[in-house]
């Protein structure tokens, strides 16, 4: 090595890579740069007007906290999409966004209140909704930072939020011409009420706890029934058979019958319906209409009365008799010891397993409650959306969830869209004091019913997900097409698994109804970032990861790489420290392969004709090139960022510099020149091959590139930022 080469070395590489000094420096520098921006790219000549679009929307982050494992992995996958595909040369785009979370974060708020020693109920709407707005903004910055810390390539420029103007606007529009379309209806039907928070959910807001609990056979009248919840038995008075039970076929439809039941004597109705399992118990159940969905739906078939038992609050009411105002968990022993006195306690099942449907977010048992609400009509717009699906304008990665998503869609039930919460964007309608019949009321204007009664102004703001459902159109403008016309239908969705269920059909359901377009051609789904055992992650195990912390011990590339690598769509991933620290050391590896490299070529370096051996190893770079760029297309990119890892550390580091050192020590000029071009060759597009995973140090080092393209005739200097260079082709 003689000195003219070592004067080549940049000061940097005197020491080893630093990733604190280099990404915040870094990440100014793109920005500054505007790449991130299409329009920027066409101006400054790096895309072609007419390109190929490619587009992601970001599933909006909640706005009212720090960013955790799970969004350290969706911001590194879109980002390594945003960046090969900008690459490629095509108009790129990747929006970002917050979302306002409605429940999710008045749930955060409603935390901090009881460490305050306040409640949400003593305080006015008004009041409560700017405090929580004032906590949101304030903590959306933070978000955004960690956003940035990732290396998150998204158009800045573009970004929304949830609760923008023109988004609740939009979003209010959407539901008049909903409702105007027939698609938005008011009723009275079952809800999923969470008592603690005092507001219905949908489907997709509660979860199901497995629970070991007491099954109880109760004699009613000629009849032994069985239940789980023997507090909500005061208003059973309907007894459900199968007609085609033989068992009871001397028991007529309609047949009235006398029998001593909770308080004393009642009188009980015989009701035939198909509904009935008669494989279960001994296929004769009692129904309650106001508390159980299937029973609500036997009542509306028959023309049934329905009475409610529990309160709001989870407290018996006055037809529960002594047991008025008592809460059902301790009513339940007190009932239950009543039903004994009477005779009426067959025999309990001490280890009956059932799945009971909680608060996704405080665990609160769900009471089904019958409530007036609004409700969207979902089988025509499901229809569409499973059209969609058939004619193969979505798909999905990994494969088997698209069975998923038909599931949800062929199974599908009427949407409740009412939260009974502040915090969120206003349900635009108002409310018969007399009929209860309820109308969109845009422009406020409306002031009696058809039936002359007055209309009063509904409280309730949207479900969040009503407004998430249009995202990838509002966050492209929607109803404004500038964008739209470009960039949508998006290119991917990528998110969690288990939105599946809960946000991909209601994208693609508004994307069909509102542009009669999809709202993505592809969906790709990850897992859960799970702790270094293998268990989820959860602030009551205090395991949870805080990426920034991760990023301040190793730097964002280290972190980046260690979701990806090995990580299938759909399959859940256990992150350890050793494992990012493992990817520090290959940040490390890469810098001390470029200082060999850079201290090994003259500083008036002018590339080379390849020698045969020379061009045979390029061949072999070239092989695995085309063997990566397949496997970015096809979105697996655990195994391209596996293949480019082992390629660099196996190949380039441990194999090729080895049999490099003599050849460049050597007398031979012809040998030296072609291998000195053949490690700059193999540098620079091992680079461009690793920048969308690891883009921070990759940038670093394309910056400090002496040299390139000097087979023009002179050494020509880098002039443009790695972000926009161009993906090499085999």
């Amino acid at each position: 090595m003689n000195n003219d080469q070592n004067n080549n070395i940049n000061p940097k590489f005197l020491k080893p890579y630093d990733p604190k000094e280099t990404e915040d420096r870094i990440y100014k520098l793109w920005e500054e740069s505007g790449y991130f921006n299409p329009d920027i790219c066409i101006e400054k000549g790096v895309t072609d007007k007419e390109a190929k679009p490619f587009t992601i929307v970001m599933p909006p982050p909640n706005a009212n906290g720090r960013l955790h494992a799970g969004h350290a992995l969706f911001v590194t996958l879109e980002d390594i999409m945003t960046r090969y595909h900008r690459m490629k040369g095509e108009r790129t785009l990747w929006v970002p966004g917050a979302d306002h979370a409605g429940f999710e974060t008045q749930i955060v708020y409603e935390r901090k209140l009881e460490k305050e020693g306040r409640s949400r109920f003593e305080m006015t709407p008004e009041d409560l909704y700017k405090e929580i707005y004032d906590f949101t903004i304030s903590n959306k910055k933070f978000m955004e930072d960690d956003i940035r810390r990732l290396g998150a390539s998204c158009d800045w420029s573009r970004e929304k939020f949830t609760l923008d103007p023109e988004i609740v606007k939009t979003v209010q529009e959407t539901f008049d011409k909903m409702f105007k379309d027939g698609l938005i209806y008011r009723g009275d039907r079952i809800v999923n009420w969470c008592a603690k928070h005092q507001t219905s959910l949908s489907e997709v807001e509660t979860e199901f706890e497995e629970r070991t609990e007491q099954f109880y056979y109760l004699q009613y009248g000629p009849f032994v029934i069985s239940t789980s919840r023997p507090e909500t038995k005061f208003g059973d008075k309907y007894v459900v058979m199968h007609p085609k039970d033989k068992r009871y076929e001397e028991y007529k439809d309609g047949q009235k019958i006398e029998l001593e039941w909770i308080n004393g004597p009642i009188t009980a109705t015989i009701i035939k319906d198909e509904s009935v399992d008669m494989e279960f118990g001994t296929g004769v159940m009692t129904i309650t209409p106001w508390h159980d969905q299937v029973d609500f739906e036997i009542a509306e078939r028959h023309n049934l009365e329905k009475e409610q038992i529990i309160d709001w609050k989870g407290k018996l009411l006055a037809i529960s008799g002594e047991f008025e105002g008592i809460h059902i968990s301790k009513a339940r022993p007190m009932i239950v010891e009543k039903l004994k006195e009477k005779g009426l306690l067959v025999k309990i099942d001490e280890s009956y397993k059932h799945n009971v449907k909680v608060c996704f977010k405080c665990n609160t048992i769900i009471e089904p409650q019958i409530k007036d609400q609004w409700f969207v009509k979902m089988r025509p717009l499901a229809d569409r959306a499973l059209d969609a699906v058939n004619s193969g304008k979505i798909k999905f990665y990994p494969e088997n969830y698209e069975k998923i998503f038909r599931y949800w869609m062929t199974n599908t039930i009427d949407w409740n869209i009412s939260r009974q919460i502040v915090w969120g964007i206003p349900i635009p309608a108002k409310i018969c004091n007399v009929c209860k019949k309820g109308f969109s009321d845009l422009n406020n204007e409306l002031k009696k019913c058809d039936c002359g009664g007055e209309l009063r102004k509904d409280t309730d703001t949207f479900d969040t997900w009503f407004s998430s459902g249009q995202w990838t159109l509002l966050s492209l403008g929607y109803p404004n097409t500038k964008d739209l016309d470009i960039y949508h239908p998006t290119s991917v969705m990528e998110t969690g698994r288990d939105l599946i269920f809960k946000w991909i059909p209601r994208m693609v359901i508004f994307g069909l109804y509102l542009r009669n377009e999809v709202a993505f051609q592809n969906v790709y789904l990850h897992g859960l970032v799970n702790d270094e055992k293998g268990e989820k992650m959860s602030k009551s195990k205090g395991n949870v990861v805080n990426p920034v912390e991760l990023i301040d011990i190793f730097g964002a590339d280290a972190l980046r790489i260690a979701l990806v690598v090995g990580n299938t769509p759909g399959m859940d991933l256990a992150l350890s420290r050793d494992r990012i620290k493992g990817y520090k050391n290959f940040a490390n590896k890469l810098w001390n392969i470029s200082r060999f490299v850079f201290s090994n070529i003259p500083e008036k370096f002018h590339k080379s004709e390849l020698n045969e051996i020379d061009r045979n190893i390029m061949g072999e770079l070239d092989t695995e090139i085309k063997d990566i760029t397949n496997d970015m297309e096809n979105f697996r990119f655990y195994m391209a960022s596996e293949k480019i890892y082992h390629y660099i550390w196996d190949k380039f580091a441990d194999k090729i510099i080895e049999e490099s050192k003599p050849i460049i020590a050597g007398d031979d000029e012809k040998a030296k020149q072609s291998r000195q071009t053949l490690l700059v060759e193999i540098l620079e597009k091992s680079i461009k091959i690793l920048h969308p995973f690891m883009p921070f140090v990759t940038e670093e080092i394309w910056g400090m590139m002496p040299a390139r393209n000097a087979s023009a005739g002179g050494a020509v200097e880098n002039k443009r930022l790695l972000i926009v260079e161009k993906w090499p082709k085999a």
